[in-house]
Parts: C-alpha cells; structure tokens; sequence
C-alpha cells in the first residue's frame, strides 16, 4: 500500500508544478497581448511566491491539527479553481490586478503540499526507502515539465495561452476528488495488513505519528527555527529552490528571447532539461539509501548527493559562453540533472524533525526555500530590465548553487532528529529552547 499511495502523492505533485507552470508557458503570448513589460511578469509570477512563503506556518499547523489527507485534497481543489479562473483574466478591467490576485490565491492554495507530502513519505515509509520515495514525489516536477511543457506549449499555439488554464485546472479538480476518495494514513487504512505496518515501523517510519496529535506553542517554532543544523539546512534549500523557480518561471522566456526559438521548439527544448532532472532525483535518493544500507552515516548518506548536485549545478553559468542552442539546452540539462541528485531537501526534514511536530517543522522548510519562488522571479525580472540579457541572471543562479553547497558542508553539521526532551511523551514546549538540540546517537 504504501507504493500506492507513492504514486498518488506523485500524481498530485506533478499537477501541483504543472499548475505553477502555467504562467510561464502563457507569458510569451500574454506579454504580447497585455502588454506587459519584463519587471511587470516578474511581479505577476512572484505573486504565487508571497502567499505560497507567508502560509507555510499556518499550513504546517493545520497540516498538524486536521491530517495529510484532508488538507491536501482541499488544497488541490482550491488550487485548480484559481488556475481554471487565470484564463479569464483578459475580461477584467485591470488584466494584472487579477492575473496577480488569482497567483496570490493560488500560493495560499498550495502552501500545505510539500509538507503533507512529506508527513505521508515519513509515516508510509521506512529510513532506508525513504530516500527514493522522497526523490520520487521531487521529481514530479521534473515530469511535469518534461510531459506537460509540449502539451502546454501546443495547446498556445493551436489555441492560445487562455486553455492552458482551463484544461490544467478542470484536470486538477477531478484529481482533487480522486485523492479524498482514495488516500488514508496507515492507521486508519483498512488495505494495509500487519506485516507492512511492522516493517515501516521496524525499519525507522513513524506509522502511528498521526494517533496522537500534540497542543502548538510558539516556543516550538522558535525552537526549530533558530536550530542550527536547521538554519544551514534552511539556507541550502532557498539556494536549491531558487534553481527550480528560474525553469519554472523565466526559461521559456529564455529560450524565445535570448535564443531566439518559436513557442513550439520552447516545448521541446524546455522538456529536455527536465527529462535529466527526472533522473537526476532518481540517482539522489536511490545513491542516499544506498549509502545507507551500506554502513555510511546518516549525514553521509543525505548530504553527499545533496553537496554534489549544488556544484554541479553551478555549471548553468556555462551557458553565457556559448551561442548554440543545442549546447544552450545540454548545459541547462546538466545542470537540471545536478538540481536533481541534490533534491533531498524534505528526506531530510523527514530525518531530522521533532515527531510531532513534522507539519510545521516542514513548514518553516518551505518557507524558507520558497523565499525563492519571491525573490527569484522578481530579482531575474529586474536585471533583465538594468542589462537588456540574461547573462546576469544566470550567474545569479550559478552563485546561489555554490552557496547552498557551502552552507550544507560547513553550518549544517551532523544530521541527527531533534527531540524535545529525554522522553517521547514530553511536549516540546514544555522545555526551555536550549533543550531542543539533537541527541547524540539517535
């Protein structure tokens, strides 16, 4: 059962980018038809980031309070309505007030998903599958792309960048019903016998975690927050974060004014790099569990593929140097390919935080590496309007990668879960902050 409910999560996930994505495949055509100029698209595609950032707390405490299940399903419901009313936005009298307005709506939408996927991978999943499972629900957003950026790219062309809302949406709300329907936690599951329950638990996953949900105090939050493995892990994922958000808004705009391609050879060329981040996240989490069951440290294991992909993924600043498309898009590939192998960001969440406080503590993740999905849009915007290119840009993203490398080698530390106290049925808030520190040989 628990593969089944894998590839749900993933079939969420995929529609969760392919929404995201949306605007970025729209906004050739959209530009031209609004009038809208560079900074202007920034902000219209940062808007998702400010709500989607601000609401990581509150999602994690709901996340916390009423169970993956529910709140993920609710949210993609939500999420797909606003995308569906995106294709309206020519009708209004300000196209831009409501283009930003539905994008702000939508990152609210979409701010529990991450952390519930991450709370279902910690429950469904033992410590050494947890790796591939974690890296398989990341590369949905790879296979988003990859799948859905041609058909999304035709469906412009054929007839025009409105259906790209309309159909992704209506898509998403039935997908939306589907998950209520069919998707339980492990202890309320009625498919799942006694030995798969035994084994998740045996082997390190945290099958009751939901059984017994604990009061909030702020004091937790606090806690976590000012960790310091938490606060290297939180830097690293901004850096890795801000990688993702440049495909996922300014690459098809790359590609058609830097480069010089249709709309049509866009949906090609952007599916490529995406492809090689499908396996990139596969090569990272199969390498993490396999360094695990072979004897390495638990802060090998994660830290290693997580450290390779980010300098690897520097090499996105190669592509300034080169004027040929088809090295343009392998250099972008590889340094997709990189990202990927390095998306181990909520396995570790999974690995490290308090048990029962996995919903916020994987709020405040998101938070933080979504700061990216803000300031990357809007940051790339304005140096294309100062420089009139994206030479600049591009060694921003190259810059971040090397520094999220850096912080994962020299603040995180040792990867240990953090525990509230001695005794798992001491509540958190109940110990001073100084307490809050990982243990030894957990």
């Amino acid at each position: 059962m628990r593969w089944f409910i894998l590839a749900m999560i993933f079939i969420v996930t995929v529609f969760n980018y392919v929404d995201r994505a949306t605007l970025s495949i729209a906004a050739p055509s959209m530009r031209h038809e609004l009038g809208f100029d560079a900074l202007t698209m920034g902000i219209a595609f940062s808007a998702f980031g400010w709500t989607y950032t601000g609401m990581q707390i509150p999602g994690g405490l709901i996340l916390d309070r009423f169970g993956a299940r529910i709140v993920l399903g609710l949210s993609l419901i939500a999420w797909s309505v606003l995308t569906f009313l995106q294709g309206y936005v020519h009708l209004f009298a300000s196209a831009f007030a409501a283009l930003f307005a539905l994008r702000f709506l939508m990152g609210a939408a979409e701010s529990p998903a991450f952390p519930c996927n991450s709370r279902l991978t910690v429950m469904w999943f033992p410590s050494t599958e947890r790796g591939l499972a974690t890296s398989i629900f990341q590369l949905a957003q790879y296979f988003a792309l990859a799948v859905f950026t041609p058909v999304m790219t035709y469906t412009v062309s054929r007839w025009g960048w409105h259906y790209v809302f309309f159909t992704t949406g209506a898509i998403g709300v039935l997908i939306g019903l589907w998950w209520l329907k069919s998707v339980r936690e492990p202890q309320s599951d009625h498919r799942v016998n006694a030995a798969e329950l035994d084994y998740i638990a045996a082997g390190g996953g945290l099958p009751t975690m939901g059984d017994s949900p604990r009061p909030f105090r702020w004091r937790e939050v606090r806690a976590i927050a000012a960790n310091r493995m938490m606060i290297g892990i939180y830097i690293g994922q901004f850096c890795l974060t801000s990688i993702t958000w440049f495909f996922l808004t300014w690459f098809p705009t790359y590609l058609v004014e830097a480069k010089g391609m249709s709309i049509l050879k866009v949906g090609i060329a952007a599916a490529i790099p995406a492809v090689a981040g499908c396996v990139g996240g596969l090569v990272g989490g199969l390498w993490s569990d396999w360094m695990l069951k072979r004897g390495f440290s638990l802060t090998a294991a994660r830290k290693t593929p997580i450290i390779g992909g980010l300098v690897l993924s520097s090499t996105i600043v190669a592509a300034n140097y080169v004027h040929s498309s088809v090295i343009v898009i392998l250099v972008m590939s590889l340094a997709f390919f990189a990202k990927g192998v390095g998306n181990l960001g909520w396995c570790i969440v999974g690995d490290v935080s308090p048990k029962h406080a996995m919903g916020i503590s994987g709020g405040i993740f998101n938070l933080c590496g979504n700061l990216a999905s803000i300031v990357t849009p809007l940051a790339i915007g304005w140096m294309i309007k100062r420089t009139g290119s994206f030479e600049v840009a591009l060694t921003y993203v190259a810059a971040l990668s090397l520094l999220g490398a850096f912080s994962y080698l020299f603040v995180v530390g040792r990867l240990e879960r953090i525990e509230g106290g001695e005794s798992d049925e001491t509540a958190l808030g109940d110990v001073p902050a100084a307490a809050l520190k990982p243990r030894h040989g957990s």
